[in-house]
């Protein structure tokens, strides 16, 4: 395998539990994590974080909350996270920036294409808060549409789960995990490891993508090595 740029999406769960919050604990481990992939090699990396730790839009669907306002919060949760890994990974010596794709001047930069290719291009790790800055729009589909937009080799999506099943794991023992499939028997399938319009999105544009356990970031190094971890989601599903 041969990945030069590489885009990590990151979701909440990986910066604490939504009834904790930020734990900044699991936050250290990560940006550690993250570091034992960037030493000693070139890679370029983009990091997309999700803000399921802080609040789920979906989650206030079934009240009078305005859905538009809802996700307007989640889109804030996002830069909370962004911010407490850049703070992690800083602190260890790394460089990043963190990018907002919805105005934040105060604290971070706003996500211009240019310019967070130039920051990676220069060995910074880009972090992307505020998902495509619009509402009724998902952090995977944004972590789609940017690693269209900044060329990106492949997704690396860390899930809550090891993989792709065929079915719930959690209600059938007999459910085995799938090491390969195609964007469109993920889209038929109605499989839930990542949004259906990011599926969609990347099989337009044939970017490869690879589910695995956000417990075990370490894993990414060995994505990246070529071994088999987790599940891989290409083109044809071989």
């Amino acid at each position: 395998m041969n990945y030069k740029r590489i885009l990590l999406k990151l979701s909440g769960e990986v910066f604490g539990s939504q009834n904790k919050g930020l734990d900044f604990t699991s936050i250290e481990t990560v940006g550690q994590d993250i570091q034992k992939v960037r030493k000693n090699t070139d890679i370029q990396m983009v990091i997309v974080v999700g803000s399921g730790n802080l609040f789920r839009g979906r989650n206030v669907q079934e009240t009078a909350i305005d859905r538009i306002v809802a996700d307007h919060i989640g889109m804030l949760g996002t830069l909370m996270n962004a911010l407490a890994l850049q703070e992690a990974m800083e602190r260890m010596g790394n460089q990043t920036r963190v990018m907002s794709s919805i105005p934040t001047n105060a604290f971070c930069e706003p996500y211009i294409r240019r310019r967070a290719i130039r920051h990676m291009e220069k060995g910074r790790i880009v972090i992307i808060g505020g998902g495509t800055g619009n509402p009724l729009c998902t952090t995977d589909f944004a972590a789609a549409q940017k690693a269209i937009e900044l060329k990106c080799n492949i997704i690396l999506k860390a899930s809550n789960v090891d993989g792709i099943y065929n079915k719930d794991p959690k209600k059938y023992p007999d459910a085995y995990k799938l090491k390969k499939v195609s964007y469109q028997y993920a889209l038929e399938n109605g499989l839930k490891a990542m949004d259906p319009t990011a599926f969609a999105l990347c099989q337009e544009h044939n970017v490869p993508i690879v589910v695995f356990n956000c417990k075990n970031l370490n894993n990414i190094k060995n994505i990246i090595k070529g071994r088999k971890i987790g599940t891989f989601i290409t083109k044809s599903g071989k």
